[in-house]
């Protein structure tokens, strides 16, 4: 805690050990990804990066499985990551491992000297004790798994975090799966571009070259990624700014999943199982639910809690559903403003009951197909052409200045006077040379549309927002 490990996980998120496995001359490295609450590790599920290889699931031996715990348990489980238990502060004198292992057994993790399938490392950060078997341990799970990359070709990485540095600009911590990244490489991350300016390990130090596992805080971005974003090496900016352009049209056609698309993917039989996240107010309350939802079931569909907890439903709740193609459920619990604006961005639906039986009858019309999605539009704003660019025979480059409303990368209707001449969709939105999400009210833009009709100068554009509503039969 007071020394360099505390100021590395601060300020890099993760670090690389040398290890030297009993019986072997070869040093390994182990690279240590530190998601404190869970929430990054989450937020690289929801945008589909997978970059845990085991999870080691940290319990102190005073103190037990908390809340905190079950929620790290539960993450895991739903990536499919094995897990890999360390029990910290055996030294203590209220260290009592058999009852903590007994909590864990409760939770799905029985240990290997009950007769079950997760290991179970003793340890103390502070004496030591352990420290060289828990290494053994990850070795022996990463060799039985047979985790392999190649360093040989152009790299592949993960952002595990990023921010805007006031010396450096954007920047972003990564994370090597495939690949060598190199200082000067050409990148392609997220929706931004750029050329790696310069590398630094969790010591700050400089470096030029960085192996698969290897992770370093990376200059030279034009923008700040999210975390989650995958990083591509490519050849050259021309090759660069295809690939970005496609991976903008690709997300633009891509959106996260919303409620009823869940609902006529049960419907259709294209889902097996419906993922909750649930919160309760008392234990009794969640107890009773979680056996409840556990037997509701077709032929076809099955229902399970991914997570449950007590209290308010937080934004990680949120993310935990988003990363499982799921819903949150909240029996008595509240919904604050923050995490509604989280669940809308994330495309998650939160349904809040107050009556048992409601819940349970809602979630098994669910799974019943008894709900069907109903669409309604929404319009969201109009513009006025005032220049076309580019006219290729789908795609087109055209200006303009928003009305009415505001202009996003939606669907739309083309006018001629009072006449529709045809539909389309904005795939991309600029204002001046930069990229923007969207262009309110009274602004001027430039877009990309897909449209097989021309359009013209004076033509008008309103573009609307298809919203599935559910609706019981």
């Amino acid at each position: 805690v007071s020394g360099e490990a505390g100021g590395i996980t601060q300020h890099i998120g993760a670090y690389q050990v040398e290890f030297e496995p009993s019986g072997s001359k070869e040093k390994k490295k182990i690279t240590f990804l530190d998601t404190p609450g869970h929430a990054a590790f989450t937020a690289m599920r929801a945008r589909g990066a997978q970059v845990t290889d085991i999870a080691v699931i940290v319990v102190s031996a005073e103190e037990g499985v908390k809340p905190t715990t079950v929620e790290a348990i539960d993450h895991a489980k739903d990536a499919g990551v094995p897990i890999l238990v360390a029990i910290n502060k055996i030294d203590k004198e209220n260290a009592d491992i058999e009852k903590v292992k007994g909590e864990l057994a409760g939770h799905g993790l029985q240990p290997e000297d009950w007769g079950g399938k997760t290991p179970i490392v003793l340890c103390s950060a502070v004496t030591k004790q352990g420290i060289p078997d828990l290494m053994e341990h990850i070795v022996l799970m990463a060799e039985m798994a047979e985790l392999k990359a190649n360093p040989n070709r152009s790299a592949v990485a993960t952002v595990i975090e990023s921010h805007l540095d006031s010396s450096f600009g954007p920047l972003a911590t990564v994370i090597v799966n495939t690949g060598t990244l190199n200082t000067g490489d050409v990148i392609v991350c997220g929706l931004t571009l750029g050329r790696v300016r310069t590398m630094m390990d969790a010591n700050g130090k400089r470096v030029k070259t960085v192996p698969p596992t290897g992770t370093v805080r990376v200059t030279g971005f034009s923008s700040v990624p999210e975390v989650g974003d995958i990083l591509q090496v490519v050849q050259t900016e021309k090759e660069a700014k295809e690939l970005l352009e496609q991976f903008k049209e690709h997300t633009a056609h891509n959106k996260k999943h919303s409620f009823a698309d869940l609902v006529s993917r049960l419907s259709e039989g294209k889902l097996r199982q419906l993922k909750v996240v649930l919160k309760a107010d008392t234990q009794g309350s969640l107890g009773a639910l979680q056996e409840s939802i556990g037997k509701l079931a077709t032929g076809e569909v099955a229902v399970k809690v991914i997570h449950a907890g007590l209290g308010a439903v937080s934004e990680s709740d949120v993310m935990m559903a988003a990363a499982s193609d799921g819903i949150v459920v909240a029996f008595h619990a509240n919904v604050g403003a923050n995490v509604k604006r989280t669940a809308d961005r994330e495309g998650v639906e939160i349904r809040e009951y107050d009556v048992i039986y409601a819940l349970l009858d809602d979630l098994d019309g669910l799974i019943k197909g008894l709900v069907e999605p109903v669409e309604e539009e929404v319009i969201i704003g109009n513009l006025a052409v005032k220049e076309v660019f580019l006219t290729k025979r789908k795609e087109q480059i055209v200006g303009g200045r928003v009305t009415d409303g505001s202009i996003k990368r939606l669907p739309f209707r083309l006018f001629r006077g009072d006449e529709q001449v045809g539909t389309g969709r904005v795939t991309s939105l600029k204002h001046v040379d930069k990229d923007i999400k969207e262009a309110k009210e009274g602004t001027d833009c430039g877009m990309r549309v897909e449209t097989s009709v021309g359009i013209e100068v004076g033509d008008r554009m309103e573009v609307f927002l298809k919203e599935l509503k559910k609706k019981a039969k």
